[in-house]
């Protein structure tokens, strides 16, 4: 599985675009929808979905258009299925809202075409934050709630400290050490040197 990463407008968030067989999913499309279709269209990859690991403004700046552009649908989970389409909600001052998600994202196995991974919940960051897991290529894609040697700000609308150590804690700490992580904002790290070294949650 390849992955691909576009640091997109002006937080410079993480988009992901992963693929295999040509097929491929795009997690976290921030905004400038422009590099994502360049980037698609060079590899002539057909997109099979829009994966989002919470709906901050700077995670979904590009969904509306590229929903439209590919037809695909949109994964989000419950607790922030109408965050999509309130600005209030996801701070999308600068951005235009779209439409709710046509799926919600629960705990659990998920498959989406060649791709199979595990939805993890880690609210902290947001109440709806989760971690996407893909165990056979040791791969983490972890939206906003670990950064290498960081977390994500917990003084935002419905945000939890107590649940961002716990997901932390007893959720993607649990995993393998070897599990590379690909966070929201800025480089990759692992799972453990995470457990070592991140400051503000040790294991």
């Amino acid at each position: 599985m390849n992955v691909h990463t576009l640091p997109l407008g002006p937080l410079q968030t993480n988009c992901y675009i992963i693929y295999k067989n040509n097929a491929a999913l795009i997690i976290d499309p921030g905004n400038e929808a422009h590099k994502v279709i360049d980037f698609i269209a060079e590899e002539s990859l057909t997109p099979k979905a829009i994966l989002l690991t919470h709906a901050h403004y700077d995670h979904i700046g590009a969904v509306g258009e590229l929903r439209k552009h590919y037809n695909i649908d949109v994964y989000l989970h419950e607790a922030e299925a109408k965050w999509l389409s309130d600005p209030p909600y996801n701070s999308a001052g600068l951005f235009p809202h779209t439409d709710e998600p046509e799926h919600l994202l629960v705990e659990g196995q998920l498959s989406i075409g060649d791709f199979t991974f595990s939805v993890l919940h880690t609210p902290g960051h947001s109440p709806g934050s989760v971690s996407f897991i893909f165990h056979d290529e040791k791969k983490i894609f972890s939206g906003d709630v670990l950064f290498r040697f960081g977390v994500g700000r917990t003084d935002l609308f419905q945000s939890s400290p107590q649940d961002l150590v716990y997901s932390l804690r007893e959720k993607l700490y649990k995993l393998p050490d070897d599990f590379t992580v690909y966070p929201g904002h800025g480089t990759t790290t692992t799972i453990g040197d995470e457990k070592r070294q991140n400051p503000y949650v040790p294991a």
